[in-house]
């Protein structure tokens, strides 16, 4: 059994926990003590003035399907053959050798989510891992986690350029009705051959995994919106950089979102009104939040970078731990295991030098699974 000493703990649900005890037991989370009651046989390490946090959660990323420092050999993450592909699986283009999943543990990232990209109108299922390990299968939380899809510039460019459909945002919407009514057809048809594409759907519409569908503009939000209605089907927004124009109507529609990469450049149109206040503006209205990097367009070891500046512009130090703790795990499906410290979820924690919103604090310690990594 591990424990804890003297520690500053922020549970990741809004509480502070000063001078306890955290133990470790069989790789998960036993219970918060006293100094006092420490067990005798324990291994102990003396967190004194250190603040302890749950392992952070970036909820949408690239990690092992994009590996940094390769160039074109390493870009595994968007199948730019067909504007279609609910069939491809992230979970098949990772490389857990990468370079960025060293760069996440030592950022104090122990849960990533890692998804296709966005150059498909549907870019196929996405998986939640651990960020430490060789063997992917292992590292994995959850897969599928969601299907990916996407609006507005990114499949009209990739695809649209080349002649091909969708060349405006209404062929976007057109092409991913067409496909969830090929699959509804599917669904509702006694056939007697198997369809990938088709049954990977299915799973959207029945329910056990949401559509994640990249959206920066309003309209574009909307548009995600009114398919979730008509096709009655679980939808995260991701990015959802003008989300503070309509979040009161976002708020009508029982989803959660994924914010940023705030930290890029206004590198197209539809970034243009970025800004550090939307997820202020977000979580005023009651919609559930998390922020992301969406490495590599932002590095993953940002991610607290990035909640500092939300800091800045509005919302508390609680709220941004949340935002990359409890509600991101909420957002990915996965906060009996992982998000808080809680007796019985995995041990997966970070042990700071200070206040973990302040750029001088470092990451001492990282664990997951209860193991120091």
């Amino acid at each position: 059994m591990l424990a804890i000493k003297n520690s500053t703990i922020y549970d990741g649900k809004g509480n502070i926990l000063e001078d306890k005890v955290l133990l470790i037991s069989n790789g998960r989370f036993k219970s918060i003590i006293s100094n006092d009651d420490v067990p005798k046989g324990c291994k102990v390490i003396d967190a004194r003035d250190k603040i302890v946090t749950p392992g952070l959660i970036d909820v949408h990323t690239h990690l092992g399907v994009s590996e940094e420092g390769v160039g074109k050999e390493g870009s595994d993450f968007n199948e730019t053959s067909d504007p279609v592909t609910p069939q491809i699986r992230a979970i098949d283009g990772i490389n857990p050798m990468e370079l960025g999943f060293d760069d996440a543990r030592k950022a104090g990232i122990t849960t990533v989510q890692v998804m296709p990209g966005s150059a498909n109108v549907i870019g196929g299922e996405m998986a939640v891992l651990k960020t430490a390990g060789k063997i992917v299968d292992e590292m994995v939380i959850k897969s599928p986690s969601g299907m990916k899809a996407a609006t507005g510039e990114n499949p009209k460019r990739f695809h649209g350029e080349k002649g091909n459909m969708p060349v405006t945002r209404m062929g976007v919407a057109a092409r991913l009705r067409e496909k969830l009514i090929e699959a509804q057809n599917y669904i509702n048809t006694k056939h007697t051959e198997r369809k990938l594409d088709l049954e990977n759907l299915a799973k959207v519409l029945n329910k056990e995994i949401p559509l994640r569908v990249h959206a920066h503009r309003a309209d574009d939000i909307v548009t995600v919106l009114r398919i979730k209605r008509e096709f009655n089907i679980d939808v995260t927004i991701e990015h959802c950089t003008e989300g503070h124009h309509i979040a009161d109507y976002i708020a009508k529609h029982d989803v959660s979102v994924s914010c940023g990469p705030t930290m890029s450049t206004r590198s197209k149109v539809e970034l243009k009104d970025k800004g550090w206040t939307t997820i202020k503006t977000l979580l005023d209205a009651g919609i559930p939040c998390s922020i992301t990097t969406d490495h590599p367009v932002v590095g993953i070891e940002y991610l607290v970078t990035s909640a500092i500046h939300a800091i800045k512009n509005g919302i508390t130090e609680q709220q941004a731990l949340k935002a990359i703790t409890y509600n991101a795990a909420k957002h990915l499906g996965v906060e009996e295991k992982v998000g808080s410290i809680e007796a019985d979820k995995d041990a997966d924690f970070v042990v700071w030098s200070g206040n973990p919103f302040d750029l001088k604090s470092k990451v001492e310690k990282v664990f997951i699974n209860g193991t120091e990594v």
